[in-house]
């Protein structure tokens, strides 16, 4: 608790703003979290697919009941987000008096509690929901990859409003948080990001008080003297309590390795290509020869027509039409001239130089 102890005893309304840095290092913390449990939830469902399988598919909506829980109870109990409060920051309501707030200690008001939860976990988990959504209809949909011709037909118009307008409505909402940042860098406003000042609260540290508050034991429901309602009720917002005091206290264990496993997950592709290298050559193909293949070079040996979208494949070397070999291999799991052990993520498009 010691960093906090500089600003304890004489802080006035302006020196209670945390900095540029404690800002960037809370917000770092929530982003680490989430590659960091969905690279878990992955290896999990490599190593038992049956059982674990269904965690990969849904890793997204597991956070967003995690980060629900976690920083409703925060919110409550602590008027901050976990990582906020994880930093010695609280959240008070903005308003124009200059006189500083001082947050009741039920919580925010009702209003900046409600537009804060929606703005910490909702917006993100739309916002990722977006960006895959843009991503998957960039890589299949325009492609004709993945969806029957009727399907593309009805989605084509869709799709290129999409794939046209996306990109500048990321770009806007990166620019946004961008140019909050450097106001509040230079001193020039009191937000640090548009979802801060939507949520109609400022960033403020922790006081002395804010502290001890903290730090007093959840009561039992089991020692109040009420009806069986009140007690159920009691006990399950103690339980919800326990729930995230329980999974913070893990993530704060945890914290100090966090940077290891964003590091792991941000290199992945790459160890993935030296661990491609170490692996012994395979042997020559012994289902298709040479000679089954097509005498001209442009002709895809899947589909026997001229190639469209050339793509090669890492493992092997041989190339085809994009939408014939990532059906394959999306099935198969293999290429089909040396059925060397292959993945999507080992299509390499290839770009004819322009003439």
């Amino acid at each position: 608790m010691a960093e906090f102890g500089a600003h304890l005893t004489s802080a006035t309304a302006e020196d209670d703003k945390p900095t540029y840095f404690e800002v960037l290092a809370q917000e770092g913390l929530m982003s680490a979290i989430r590659p960091a449990m969905n690279y878990a939830f992955r290896v999990l469902a490599e190593q038992n697919p049956a059982r674990y399988g269904w965690m990969s598919r849904f890793s997204n909506e597991i956070y967003l009941a995690i980060d629900l829980v976690l920083q409703q109870h925060f919110l409550t109990t602590t008027t901050a987000s976990f990582s906020e409060n994880f930093y010695g920051m609280k959240r008070v309501p903005n308003t124009c008096s200059s006189a500083p707030q001082v947050a009741s200690p039920s919580g925010l008001p009702r209003r900046e509690h409600l537009k804060s939860l929606l703005l910490l976990v909702i917006v993100p988990y739309l916002k990722i929901k977006l960006d895959a959504l843009f991503e998957r209809w960039k890589q299949e949909w325009l492609d004709g990859v993945g969806i029957s011709q009727s399907e593309r037909n009805t989605l084509k118009e869709v799709s290129r409003v999409y794939l046209a307008i996306y990109p500048y409505i990321h770009m806007g909402w990166e620019g946004a948080h961008l140019s909050y940042q450097l106001a509040y860098l230079f001193n020039k406003s009191r937000f640090h990001s548009p979802l801060i000042q939507l949520a109609g609260v400022r960033l403020q540290h922790l006081t002395r008080e804010d502290m001890l508050e903290q730090m007093k034991p959840l009561e039992s429901p089991f020692t109040q003297n009420a009806s069986i309602s009140e007690r159920v009720k009691v006990f399950s917002k103690w339980l919800l309590g326990a729930v995230a005091i329980g999974v913070s206290n893990g993530l704060s264990v945890a914290v100090f390795f966090l940077q290891f496993l964003e590091w792991w997950y941000a290199n992945e592709s790459h160890r993935s290509a030296i661990a491609l290298t170490a692996l012994p050559v395979p042997d020559p193909p012994k289902k298709f020869k040479v000679e089954s293949l097509p005498a001209d070079s442009s002709i895809c040996p899947l589909c026997f027509r001229k190639r469209t979208n050339d793509t090669a494949i890492s493992t092997s070397g041989y190339v085809f039409c994009y939408p014939c070999i990532y059906m394959y291999v999306k099935s198969h799991k293999c290429c089909p001239i040396t059925r060397y052990p292959t993945e999507t993520e080992q299509l390499v498009k290839l770009y004819p130089p322009i003439s």
